[in-house]
Protein backbone atom coordinates (compact mmCIF):
# COMPACT_ATOMS: atom_id res chain seq x y z
CA UNK A 1 0.00 0.00 0.00
CA UNK A 2 1.01 3.44 -0.95
CA UNK A 3 2.52 4.99 2.21
CA UNK A 4 1.72 8.27 0.90
CA UNK A 5 -1.89 7.13 0.53
CA UNK A 6 -3.63 8.65 3.32
CA UNK A 7 -2.15 11.76 3.82
CA UNK A 8 -3.17 12.34 0.36
CA UNK A 9 -6.57 11.23 1.12
CA UNK A 10 -6.67 13.49 3.93
CA UNK A 11 -6.08 16.65 2.09
CA UNK A 12 -8.70 15.69 -0.56
CA UNK A 13 -11.41 15.11 1.79
CA UNK A 14 -10.30 18.53 3.53
CA UNK A 15 -8.88 17.21 6.82
CA UNK A 16 -5.61 18.71 8.13
CA UNK A 17 -6.64 21.80 7.25
CA UNK A 18 -4.56 24.89 8.21
CA UNK A 19 -5.54 27.37 10.41
CA UNK A 20 -7.28 30.13 7.40
CA UNK A 21 -6.19 33.88 8.22
CA UNK A 22 -7.49 37.45 7.70
CA UNK A 23 -5.39 38.37 4.41
CA UNK A 24 -5.89 41.48 2.40
CA UNK A 25 -4.36 43.45 -0.68
CA UNK A 26 -3.03 46.74 -0.90
CA UNK A 27 -2.44 48.87 -3.82
CA UNK A 28 -1.93 52.17 -5.04
CA UNK A 29 -0.35 55.05 -7.32
CA UNK A 30 2.66 55.93 -4.44
CA UNK A 31 5.68 54.10 -4.29
CA UNK A 32 5.07 54.83 -0.51
CA UNK A 33 2.10 51.95 -0.76
CA UNK A 34 5.03 49.02 -0.71
CA UNK A 35 5.49 49.97 3.31
CA UNK A 36 1.85 48.44 3.79
CA UNK A 37 3.57 45.09 3.08
CA UNK A 38 4.72 45.18 7.02
CA UNK A 39 0.92 45.40 8.05
CA UNK A 40 0.36 41.69 9.91
CA UNK A 41 -2.84 41.02 7.53
CA UNK A 42 -1.67 42.55 4.35
CA UNK A 43 -0.02 39.71 2.00
CA UNK A 44 0.73 41.45 -1.04
CA UNK A 45 1.64 45.40 -1.22
CA UNK A 46 1.43 46.35 -5.38
CA UNK A 47 2.47 50.19 -6.08
CA UNK A 48 0.95 50.67 -10.02
CA UNK A 49 3.98 52.29 -11.55
CA UNK A 50 4.04 53.29 -15.13
CA UNK A 51 6.47 52.70 -17.18
CA UNK A 52 7.99 55.56 -19.29
CA UNK A 53 8.48 55.24 -22.75
CA UNK A 54 12.17 55.53 -22.94
CA UNK A 55 12.27 52.35 -20.53
CA UNK A 56 9.74 50.82 -22.51
CA UNK A 57 11.34 51.11 -25.70
CA UNK A 58 14.51 50.06 -24.14
CA UNK A 59 12.80 46.39 -22.31
CA UNK A 60 11.52 45.81 -25.66
CA UNK A 61 15.53 46.39 -27.63
CA UNK A 62 16.54 44.02 -24.58
CA UNK A 63 14.15 41.41 -25.83
CA UNK A 64 14.73 41.46 -29.27
CA UNK A 65 18.54 41.41 -28.65
CA UNK A 66 18.44 38.52 -26.78
CA UNK A 67 14.96 36.58 -26.67
CA UNK A 68 16.11 33.79 -24.00
CA UNK A 69 18.24 36.58 -21.75
CA UNK A 70 18.66 35.24 -17.66
CA UNK A 71 21.02 36.77 -15.16
CA UNK A 72 21.12 36.04 -11.57
CA UNK A 73 23.58 37.55 -8.64
CA UNK A 74 23.82 38.63 -5.28
CA UNK A 75 24.70 42.28 -5.31
CA UNK A 76 24.38 45.52 -2.30
CA UNK A 77 22.14 48.53 -4.05
CA UNK A 78 26.08 50.23 -4.27
CA UNK A 79 27.01 47.50 -6.97
CA UNK A 80 23.31 46.29 -8.46
CA UNK A 81 23.93 49.08 -11.61
CA UNK A 82 27.77 47.78 -12.11
CA UNK A 83 25.93 44.12 -12.30
CA UNK A 84 23.35 44.26 -14.08
CA UNK A 85 25.31 46.79 -16.75
CA UNK A 86 27.94 43.55 -17.24
CA UNK A 87 25.50 41.29 -17.19
CA UNK A 88 23.55 42.67 -20.09
CA UNK A 89 24.46 42.26 -23.90
CA UNK A 90 26.99 44.40 -25.09
CA UNK A 91 25.30 46.11 -27.82
CA UNK A 92 22.38 46.84 -25.23
CA UNK A 93 22.06 50.72 -25.06
CA UNK A 94 19.11 51.52 -22.72
CA UNK A 95 18.40 53.09 -19.63
CA UNK A 96 17.03 49.27 -17.61
CA UNK A 97 20.36 48.52 -15.52
CA UNK A 98 19.64 52.16 -14.40
CA UNK A 99 15.71 51.66 -13.04
CA UNK A 100 16.92 48.01 -11.34
CA UNK A 101 19.57 49.51 -9.41
CA UNK A 102 16.76 52.29 -8.07
CA UNK A 103 14.66 49.28 -7.21
CA UNK A 104 17.26 47.17 -5.41
CA UNK A 105 17.95 50.33 -3.31
CA UNK A 106 14.67 50.79 -2.58
CA UNK A 107 13.91 47.10 -1.75
CA UNK A 108 17.01 46.94 0.60
CA UNK A 109 16.12 49.84 2.58
CA UNK A 110 12.44 49.18 3.21
CA UNK A 111 13.67 45.86 4.26
CA UNK A 112 17.13 47.12 6.06
CA UNK A 113 18.89 44.56 4.06
CA UNK A 114 22.77 44.98 3.03
CA UNK A 115 22.09 42.65 -0.21
CA UNK A 116 20.01 41.30 -2.34
CA UNK A 117 19.23 38.18 -4.46
CA UNK A 118 18.13 39.86 -8.10
CA UNK A 119 16.77 37.72 -11.35
CA UNK A 120 16.10 39.04 -14.39
CA UNK A 121 14.76 36.51 -17.32
CA UNK A 122 13.27 36.89 -20.27
CA UNK A 123 10.37 34.40 -20.90
CA UNK A 124 8.25 32.52 -23.34
CA UNK A 125 6.52 30.34 -21.69
CA UNK A 126 5.24 30.09 -17.93
CA UNK A 127 8.23 29.72 -15.44
CA UNK A 128 5.90 28.63 -12.22
CA UNK A 129 2.96 28.09 -13.96
CA UNK A 130 0.68 26.13 -11.09
CA UNK A 131 -0.29 28.44 -8.56
CA UNK A 132 1.82 28.08 -5.28
CA UNK A 133 3.42 30.19 -2.41
CA UNK A 134 6.60 31.15 -1.82
CA UNK A 135 8.82 29.76 1.09
CA UNK A 136 10.46 33.35 1.43
CA UNK A 137 9.78 36.04 3.88
CA UNK A 138 8.85 38.57 1.03
CA UNK A 139 9.74 38.80 -2.82
CA UNK A 140 9.60 41.77 -5.01
CA UNK A 141 8.20 41.05 -7.93
CA UNK A 142 8.11 43.29 -11.41
CA UNK A 143 6.99 42.70 -15.53
CA UNK A 144 8.78 45.33 -17.24
CA UNK A 145 6.97 43.77 -20.55
CA UNK A 146 4.27 41.02 -20.92
CA UNK A 147 1.52 39.24 -19.13
CA UNK A 148 2.19 39.83 -15.44
CA UNK A 149 1.93 37.67 -12.36
CA UNK A 150 -1.19 35.54 -11.33
CA UNK A 151 -3.10 36.03 -8.07
CA UNK A 152 -6.03 34.88 -5.36
CA UNK A 153 -7.15 36.99 -2.42
CA UNK A 154 -7.08 34.95 0.68
CA UNK A 155 -11.19 34.58 0.81
CA UNK A 156 -10.76 33.31 -2.93
CA UNK A 157 -8.46 30.20 -2.30
CA UNK A 158 -8.54 26.81 -1.02
CA UNK A 159 -5.13 26.09 0.68
CA UNK A 160 -6.07 22.72 1.36
CA UNK A 161 -5.95 21.68 -2.45
CA UNK A 162 -2.57 23.31 -2.71
CA UNK A 163 0.60 21.06 -3.96
CA UNK A 164 -2.00 18.63 -5.44
CA UNK A 165 -0.62 18.77 -8.41
CA UNK A 166 0.50 15.25 -8.64
CA UNK A 167 -3.24 14.18 -9.41
CA UNK A 168 -2.52 15.08 -13.21
CA UNK A 169 -5.45 17.97 -13.12
CA UNK A 170 -5.13 21.37 -13.99
CA UNK A 171 -5.22 23.95 -11.18
CA UNK A 172 -8.69 24.86 -12.63
CA UNK A 173 -10.17 21.21 -12.04
CA UNK A 174 -8.67 20.91 -8.14
CA UNK A 175 -11.45 22.99 -6.73
CA UNK A 176 -8.42 25.53 -5.38
CA UNK A 177 -10.46 28.18 -6.60
CA UNK A 178 -14.34 28.81 -7.60
CA UNK A 179 -14.34 30.25 -11.04
CA UNK A 180 -11.31 32.22 -13.28
CA UNK A 181 -13.37 35.61 -12.13
CA UNK A 182 -11.46 34.69 -8.54
CA UNK A 183 -7.81 35.30 -10.34
CA UNK A 184 -6.33 38.36 -10.36
CA UNK A 185 -3.80 39.70 -12.46
CA UNK A 186 -0.90 42.39 -12.21
CA UNK A 187 -0.35 44.44 -14.61
CA UNK A 188 3.11 45.38 -16.95
CA UNK A 189 5.24 47.90 -14.93
CA UNK A 190 3.28 46.99 -11.25
CA UNK A 191 6.32 46.72 -8.61
CA UNK A 192 4.31 43.69 -5.89
CA UNK A 193 5.98 42.43 -2.24
CA UNK A 194 4.45 39.14 -1.94
CA UNK A 195 4.76 38.25 1.43
CA UNK A 196 5.63 34.13 1.57
CA UNK A 197 5.11 31.83 4.07
CA UNK A 198 8.54 32.71 5.77
CA UNK A 199 7.18 36.31 7.32
CA UNK A 200 7.20 35.53 11.15
CA UNK A 201 3.81 34.42 11.86
CA UNK A 202 2.39 34.43 8.16
CA UNK A 203 2.49 30.61 8.15
CA UNK A 204 -0.70 29.56 5.92
CA UNK A 205 -1.15 33.50 4.31
CA UNK A 206 1.72 33.69 2.23
CA UNK A 207 0.23 35.00 -1.24
CA UNK A 208 -0.99 32.58 -3.67
CA UNK A 209 0.10 33.31 -7.14
CA UNK A 210 1.47 31.84 -10.62
CA UNK A 211 3.13 32.82 -13.72
CA UNK A 212 0.70 33.78 -16.58
CA UNK A 213 0.17 32.04 -19.33
CA UNK A 214 2.14 32.83 -22.48
CA UNK A 215 1.33 31.71 -25.87
CA UNK A 216 1.49 32.58 -30.07
CA UNK A 217 5.24 33.85 -29.55
CA UNK A 218 4.11 36.56 -26.34
CA UNK A 219 7.60 37.04 -24.19
CA UNK A 220 7.78 38.78 -21.04
CA UNK A 221 10.32 40.22 -18.68
CA UNK A 222 10.19 39.30 -15.33
CA UNK A 223 12.39 40.85 -12.48
CA UNK A 224 12.72 39.30 -8.99
CA UNK A 225 14.34 40.55 -5.87
CA UNK A 226 14.65 38.25 -2.69
CA UNK A 227 16.44 38.82 0.71
CA UNK A 228 20.45 38.40 0.69
CA UNK A 229 20.88 39.50 4.09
Amino acid sequence: MNSQAPVAARKVLGEDSPTIKTRRSVAGNDVAVLSAIYEEDVNIANWHRELPEPLRCSVEHLLDLAPAFGMSLMTTPAKAYEGVSEALPKNYEGTLAEDIAEIVDMFCFLFDLKRAGLRLTALNEAMCPRFHVDKVPCRLVTTYSGRATEWLSQEGVDRTKLGMGYLGLPDSDLGLYKSADDIRTMRSGDIALLKGEAWIGNENGGLVHRSPNLTGGARRLLLTLDFGG
